[in-house]
């Protein structure tokens, strides 16, 4: 019993003790949530769009980041590099509209997700044969710097990035709820072949959204990018969006900001008070724990709709 009330009420007494603390540890973990949802908003944008999950969407930040780094390399200036670079991703989008899914309309959609499977390696190799594999330093003149609001310590980086994926968030909520391309897009994800039959051009809806899906990931590259540098391993925050999906649900934009939120802050949580109690490295499962509770009760996550099949 003794063993137990320690488990569960330290973390409580040290809230108590430091609710500053505290409040700095779950601002921090809404900060990188807002960070989650960008990148899982790229899996959400694929998705409804073909009803297929993007296992390449890791490896296209990464491709982004490592393009935006290596035109600014080549004495290109910032706003320069990122026009170039959203540019190359547009050109991205068109090829993948014409070699990859005009080819498997109407396939079934293991066969669309292993095709992105492919279409990782493709990005991943294409980037290090373009622009190497050594790890590259990003400045996009956003201070680095720290500084205290009413007793909390705030990061300028993290805010400053925070805010811009909020408002990426926000315009690609009103794009999905109050324009005729979103309507049009929520239609090609439920059937192809009757979104055709009304009109609907699908081609250009796929060029859309992969365009856009690209320049989340652009977005998302030069943030992460920025923060830990442009390496490789940025093609692994993937797997970090993915728990993120199963919370909010796969077609949900919302979905994608709450469960980003909440793996946000319950990891950063779940490591500072409750890390020493189990020898740390909390924040690097908790996610995936939260995801597999989250399966086995509410599989359709928070906002996703639940599908009912009649055999």
């Amino acid at each position: 019993m003794e063993i137990l009330d320690l488990f569960l009420f330290a973390p409580l007494a040290d809230i108590a003790d430091s609710p500053i603390f505290f409040a700095e540890v779950v601002i921090g973990g809404l900060l990188t949530g807002v960070m989650y949802s960008l990148v899982a908003l790229g899996f959400v944008l694929i998705y409804k769009a073909s009803g297929v999950f993007n296992f390449a969407q890791g490896a296209m930040v990464l491709f982004a980041a490592l393009t935006l780094v290596g035109l600014m390399e080549r004495a290109i200036p910032l706003p320069l590099a990122l026009i170039a670079t959203m540019a190359i991703m547009v050109g991205l989008a068109f090829a993948i509209e014409k070699w990859l899914l005009r080819p498997l309309v109407n396939q079934e959609q293991i066969i669309l997700f292993m095709a992105t499977i492919g279409l990782n390696f493709v990005f991943e190799g294409g980037g290090q044969i373009a622009w190497g594999s050594n790890v590259k330093k990003l400045d996009v003149g956003i201070p680095d710097t720290s500084f205290e609001a009413g007793g909390i310590l705030f990061n300028t980086f993290d805010l400053s990035a925070a805010g811009i994926a909020a408002v990426l968030v926000f315009v690609l909520i009103i794009f999905f709820q109050k324009t005729t391309m979103g309507r049009a897009l929520r239609a090609v994800a439920d059937d192809h072949q009757a979104a055709l039959s009304v009109g609907i051009p699908l081609r250009t809806i796929w060029i859309v959204v992969w365009s856009v899906a690209g320049f989340v990931a652009l977005v998302a590259g030069i943030m992460w990018g920025a923060k830990s540098g442009v390496q490789f391993s940025l093609s692994l925050i993937a797997l970090k969006a993915l728990p993120v999906l199963i919370l909010g649900g796969f077609t949900s934009v919302p979905g994608a900001i709450v469960g980003g939120l909440i793996i946000g802050v319950g990891e950063k949580v779940a490591e500072i008070y409750w890390g020493p109690l189990v020898g740390g490295a909390i924040e690097n499962w908790f996610a995936y724990m939260l995801a597999l509770a989250f399966l086995v009760f509410r599989p359709q996550g928070l906002f996703g709709e639940r599908i009912i099949e009649r055999v």
